[in-house]
């Protein structure tokens, strides 16, 4: 663990670092300080234009219920918060007050008025981004995996929780000129360097906890790009175990590198496909999951669910992931877009996560839930075009 004295000293460095603009210290990506579009979202392209509800797509047809269930976990969330507004991050600024007024009234409401208490309560904005409604929309999903509270027989790649050297600094915590940039790094003599890549991680003795062992390392690179997952232990009992940090280096998605190489064909590059090549060519595999230098370190979680980075349980078919640069945590989204299997969709979803890759005014990760490989085969497929609108309290002037 590192001492007061070394706090001090890490201080003092990282301020006389920015103050002298010394960035050729570590790598650009990590100590750059001016506004780049991943960190800063662009307000002059991004609109939100109010419409009526007759412009929902199937807006009578959803049973709100579980979308209700899932806004209400987000309220919890809410009624607590001494915040000016849902996120100060976000382009879209609604204040908290407003909906913990509405949230108030959620409890009250029977599943036969949820449409009546939206409309009532609510208006729907389209969202645009340069004048067009289409983004993106991809899913995932809360993987199973086997495990061992020991090492032994087949059980042996570690699932590292939280290490106990690594630190976390944020460049706006000194100046408000910088961006929101959070750097993941350790402690090298009187240098905060980056921290260990994937390939450094499985190499050197790392001082951090090992909280389960995996069975299968193909089936453990899959969790940490999930975030979480329902361990199975071998006396049949489960825990999950839940996102905790990441060793702060870019993610760099396995399907693209296997298309790059020319390994796999698009057309065969769904999820299952991806960790059906990996598990028959894992020689291979073991070599390219290094390119992804991202890692991701878990904690063991007693709750009922996935938490997303709302702070709540993630609901199956009505949880979103999105980028709180745009959309704020715990508003209510009308998505419109492609399933497999389920073809066009129209729905209720709530916004309760976020993921490296979910950039951009109008771009959704969509929560299909937990299982194996039929949950896997689904989420894993789903890559489709499609639109949002995000609901504004009444009364709420939007002002971007």
């Amino acid at each position: 663990m590192m001492t007061g004295t070394k706090n001090l000293k890490l201080l003092a460095l990282l301020l006389a670092l920015f103050a002298c603009g010394k960035e050729e210290e570590q790598p650009s990506e990590q100590t750059e300080v001016l506004p780049v579009a991943e960190e800063k979202a662009d307000k002059a392209d991004f609109e939100l234009k109010p419409v009526d509800y007759g412009s929902l797509s199937g807006w009578k047809n959803d049973d709100l219920k579980t979308a209700m269930q899932a806004f209400s976990l987000s309220c919890q969330k809410i009624m607590t918060s001494d915040e000016e507004f849902l996120s100060d991050h976000s382009l879209v600024k609604i204040p908290t007050a407003a909906y913990k007024e509405i949230c108030q009234k959620l409890g009250a409401t029977a599943p036969l008025e949820y449409h009546n208490f939206i409309e009532q309560n609510f208006t729907p904005y389209q969202v645009l981004f340069k004048g067009n409604d289409i983004g993106q929309f991809t899913s995932y999903f809360e993987p199973t995996i086997r495990v061992s509270e020991t090492r032994g027989h087949e059980y042996n790649y570690p699932i590292y929780g939280r290490p106990y050297d690594l630190f976390e600094l944020n460049l706006k915590d000194f100046d408000e000129a910088y961006p929101n940039k959070k750097l993941m790094g350790r402690i090298v003599g009187q240098k905060f360097v980056p921290y260990y890549t994937r390939e450094e991680i499985s190499k050197v003795m790392m001082k951090a906890p090992v909280i389960l062992w995996a069975a299968n390392p193909v089936d453990l690179f899959i969790v940490q790009i999930q975030g979480s997952a329902v361990a199975e232990m071998e006396d049949g009992r489960k825990v999950r175990i839940a996102y905790d940090s990441n060793n702060g280096h870019k993610f760099i998605g396995i399907g693209r590198i296997l298309l790059d190489r020319g390994l796999i064909r698009k057309d065969k590059s769904s999820m299952m496909e991806i960790k059906k090549w990996m598990h028959d060519n894992y020689d291979i595999a073991k070599e390219l999951m290094n390119e992804n230098k991202r890692y991701v370190f878990h904690r063991l979680s007693y709750e009922s669910g996935p938490v997303g980075a709302e702070g709540v349980v993630l609901t199956a078919g009505r949880s979103l992931a999105v980028d709180e640069n745009y959309i704020p945590y715990g508003s209510l989204l009308w998505l419109e877009t492609t399933m497999p299997k389920y073809g066009e969709t129209y729905k209720m979803v709530v916004a309760q996560d976020t993921g490296e890759a979910i950039k951009g005014a109008i771009r959704g990760d969509y929560f299909w839930g937990t299982g194996s490989d039929d949950v896997l085969e689904l989420a894993g497929k789903m890559n489709s075009t499609g639109r949002y609108y995000i609901f504004i309290p009444k009364g709420v002037e939007v002002n971007l």
